[in-house]
């Protein structure tokens, strides 16, 4: 009885340590994003997606840089491949119009905090306008994938 009793405080007690880097986002920085060969968009911030109407080689390029820009400072609260495993929001929901660009730069700007925790930092403390779209348009280019 004593070993079941210790067995579970110890499996209870693994959870709670577990599951408290879910909680919140954590002492993470996100990684830096070569943006050098994508159309260059500058400081001021557009109102919608400039990359979405793009085509060819400059598409291709565009979501080549968005997919691995996802992959390092995004999948992990957000999922990989952009699907959500219900920690943090399903991106590849937003729809690809205004709105949905309104909340993604709301969001990349300002982070996510609740009750004092970092759910999200400040993304454009870290990442440049041209990744941060590059991202947005990789989330809407497999927004059908599902």
């Amino acid at each position: 009885m004593i070993k079941l009793n210790l067995g579970r405080s110890h499996l209870i007690a693994f959870i709670s340590i577990c599951s408290f880097g879910v909680a919140a986002h954590g002492p993470v920085t996100p990684q830096a994003i070569n943006t050098s060969t994508l159309p260059t968009l500058g400081e001021e911030w557009e109102d919608t997606n400039p990359y979405r109407t793009k085509d060819g080689e400059v598409m291709t390029e565009i979501l080549r840089v968005g997919a691995s820009a996802y992959n390092q400072n995004c999948a992990r609260c957000h999922g990989l491949g952009g699907i959500s495993g219900g920690i943090a929001p399903d991106l590849r929901q937003l729809p690809a119009d205004f709105d949905g660009d309104e909340w993604f730069i709301y969001r990349v700007q300002n982070g996510a905090v609740r009750n004092g925790a970092v759910y999200m930092p400040k993304m454009t403390e870290h990442l440049n306008q041209e990744a941060l779209w590059s991202i947005r348009t990789w989330l809407e280019s497999v927004s059908d994938e599902e």
